[in-house]
């Protein structure tokens, strides 16, 4: 298609196309047949989602524990995840995520924060019980699922919250916690973070390789997103049990981001027996977009600088929306999804990927074709285009994930 065309001009063509589909395109299955299977598979299949961001954005929004209050997600326009759309989609085990951000390591308060996260979920089950439960287990989702109910269960994004007290682990494990992510966008006591620089531990801490013990005593899942590439590698050398990454896609289509998983990770991975759930964030899933959208926001901000206007202002407005219409904010799609999946497949194996969408956490980066929970047959459907089998389907969609999960909450018995 680019052939004969010099470099400058096919990058220029590139964003043209990228900017006419990615933003005003919509996903449309060529094979009204091959998507009907890929819709009975979804509703067939348990699907789970290793991380889905609905309490932490419950609160920003002013959540209150009384009756009347609508946000419940039963139905809503509001954020990616409901229980409606969750049917539409078949998903059945949404990851709860008790979100605890950085800043709550230094100012103090994280325990109260991921408690009062955690009766969050727990009141939206006892309020709807005939629409959520809480999950604990694999056991307890396939009951649900049994039910006509989607099973929460939860995963704690930052272990701040264990703060200096180990025995809050099995305090949190019999709330109902079954994975931690070590550490978020800084460096804590536990780890260091592949967002900070600063490198405090050059891994793990002393700390934390106790708490490393603590959590598989407990049965708690060890998850390594958000960690550094040196933090990972620690933990492969410590853990004798599968980790996973609850909500991480692959380095190859992103280069020079730890955030995601490198190849030389991914290898580890598979002699650790884990499991890489992919997220579905544009910025996660291809490198050569999230570049266009931040240089075109440094632009924007110098624009506005060099004119010195207020963003806020009526004129800072205007001036945002005739930059906006002539570049608009690029997203990736459901089939760079599917390319992430069959990068780990090709590299480890089948038995070592999931899904980890971080609905309600990446914000409107979300891909063309994977806009909310709604639409996990768009990427079945591409799969089984790509020639995968049902069984291949039903080990990415839950039992890579549960085989983990038993293996975990096995050892500790």
């Amino acid at each position: 298609m680019f052939s004969g065309i010099k470099p400058k001009k096919r990058a220029a063509v590139l964003v043209l196309l990228l900017q006419v589909f990615f933003v005003f395109g919509q996903f449309v299955p060529k094979d009204p047949v091959l998507f009907a299977k890929a819709r009975e598979l979804a509703q067939k299949f348990i699907i789970v989602d290793g991380h889905v961001d609905l309490p932490y954005r419950l609160r920003v929004q002013n959540f209150r524990f009384v009756k009347e209050f609508t946000g419940i997600p039963i139905e809503t326009h509001e954020g990616d995840f409901d229980f409606k759309r969750a049917r539409q989609g078949g998903l059945d085990a949404p990851f709860m995520s008790i979100y605890i951000p950085a800043s709550y390591q230094t100012n103090g308060g994280a325990a109260a924060l991921a408690d009062s996260l955690i009766e969050m979920v727990e009141y939206i089950t006892t309020t709807h019980p005939d629409y959520f439960t809480i999950a604990k287990n694999p056991n307890d989702v396939i009951l649900a699922k049994k039910e006509g109910k989607i099973a929460l269960p939860m995963g704690m994004e930052n272990g701040a919250p264990v703060e200096d007290d180990l025995r809050l682990v099995r305090h949190f494990k019999e709330k109902g916690i079954s994975y931690i992510t070590l550490t978020h966008s800084k460096d804590n006591k536990i780890c260091d973070s592949s967002y900070d620089t600063t490198q405090t531990w050059k891994g793990i801490s002393p700390y934390g390789f106790n708490l490393l013990d603590e959590m598989v005593r407990q049965g708690i899942m060890v998850d390594i997103s958000h960690i550094s590439d040196n933090a990972c590698h620690q933990v492969f050398d410590y853990v004798k049990v599968p980790v996973i990454a609850s909500h991480s896609s692959v380095r190859k289509y992103t280069p020079g981001f730890e955030r995601n998983i490198s190849d030389t990770l991914l290898l580890r991975l598979k002699k650790n027996g884990g499991v890489v759930m992919i997220n579905f964030g544009t910025d996660f899933l291809d490198g050569e977009i999230s570049k266009f959208n931040n240089q075109k926001r440094n632009e924007l901000h110098q624009l506005l600088l060099e004119k010195k206007l207020d963003k806020n202002s009526e004129e800072g407005k205007n001036v945002i929306a005739d930059f906006t219409k002539k570049y608009p904010t690029l997203f990736s799609d459901v089939y760079m999804v599917a390319d992430h999946i069959d990068h780990v497949v090709r590299l480890i194996g089948i038995e070592h990927v999931g899904l980890g969408s971080d609905y309600d956490g990446v914000g409107d980066s979300l891909p063309v074709g994977l806009k909310d929970v709604a639409d996990y047959p768009n990427l079945l459907y591409v799969l089984l285009e790509r020639g995968y089998a049902e069984a291949d389907i039903e080990a990415i969609c839950y039992k890579n994930l549960f085989r983990v999960w038993n293996q975990v909450l096995e050892a500790a018995e």
